[in-house]
């Protein structure tokens, strides 16, 4: 087993909160909160790739936009190489965002459609005071390659290019300042199924040539059972469930996992798990059940389920669960 320093950890998450207030009446008086984030704890080690997966609205991309400071969080706290960052200024946070770049699942709405390539990639380094003029071209010219395209296309626009020409360019703005960790929010989910593995490839190739932290988000556990090194599953706002690849694919805790990991195609017969069909729907995060928020669902509930949200507590080294049942 690997001894851990917390020097290894580039970022540490605690407590994170994001609720959303219900208002009613002509005062606008607070009646609710949908609780998109909800009370999360991970961290990312130096280097490593960590997957984030879940179903639709279980608050995966909310936490990315939380932990880049997209959007406040209402509490908890966001630690990036051990500087505090939910209470920085605007300049401050300028600064970090620097180290901490994101990659969206849209590569067309995330590019301005009235800018060149060569615009789109050169804007970060001028705002951030990067380099001098021949350094950013040359940069520029070096990221186009490196992402698989030819430097000739910086002078097109958006609408001249393919959807997976659209995501590289997109790879290629959130490497253009150096940056330590990325966030991709489902990269590949709008990519043709084709295409989707070139760009998996290519950004564990670019993870080594720049020696990258990844914060990797998507619903497909095929896609992050190749890119991850550590999973977090998620399920209505909170963490049900982390541990390391290997372990998390071959012997889940948590029901819910345990349904995810059902749902995988199995290629070999004799790995084939029985497939759990979950009951009923998910749950709004306006009004969550009470205790155990996967107990409507779950054919594990017990009487302690109903009153007591369960914790994110290791149940082996490595391996942390949020159920009553360990």
């Amino acid at each position: 087993m690997r001894l851990e320093s917390p020097d290894d950890r580039i970022l540490e998450v605690k407590g994170l909160k994001k609720h959303y207030p219900i208002k009613k009446g002509v005062f606008s008086r607070q009646v609710g909160a949908v609780k998109a984030v909800d009370g999360v704890d991970f961290h990312i080690r130096r280097g490593e790739t960590l997957g984030i997966v879940g179903e639709s609205g279980c608050g995966k991309s909310t936490m990315a936009r939380l932990v880049i400071r997209l959007l406040q969080a209402t509490e908890g706290s966001i630690h990036f190489e051990g500087r505090e960052l939910t209470n920085l200024s605007s300049n401050e946070l300028r600064d970090v965002r620097k180290h901490i770049q994101m990659i969206f699942q849209d590569p067309y709405a995330s590019l301005n459609p009235k800018w060149t390539i060569k615009r789109t990639l050169l804007e970060p380094m001028k705002v951030n005071g990067v380099m001098n003029k021949g350094e950013r071209e040359d940069r520029l010219t070096e990221l186009l390659e490196n992402v698989g395209l030819n430097s000739s296309y910086m002078n097109r626009y958006p609408h001249e290019f393919s959807g997976g020409q659209r995501q590289r360019i997109g790879i290629a703005r959130a490497l253009v300042l150096n940056p330590k960790l990325i966030i991709a929010d489902e990269p590949v989910s709008a990519l043709d199924i084709s295409i989707q593995a070139q760009v998996i490839n290519l950004l564990q190739d670019l993870q080594e040539q720049y020696s990258l932290t990844y914060m990797f988000i998507s619903h497909d556990l095929s896609v992050v059972e190749h890119i991850s090194d550590r999973v977090a599953v998620m399920y209505l706002g909170k963490i049900v469930e982390l541990g390391d690849k290997k372990t998390l694919f071959d012997s889940p805790k948590h029901p819910y996992t345990m349904a995810l990991m059902s749902a995988v195609p199995q290629v070999h017969e004799s790995s084939s798990r029985e497939r759990i069909i979950l009951r009923g729907d998910v749950p709004s995060p306006s009004a969550p059940p009470s205790g155990c928020s996967f107990r409507t669902r779950c054919v594990s509930c017990m009487d302690i389920c109903q009153s007591v949200s369960p914790e994110l507590k290791e149940w082996k080294p490595g391996q942390y669960v949020a159920c009553h049942l360990y």
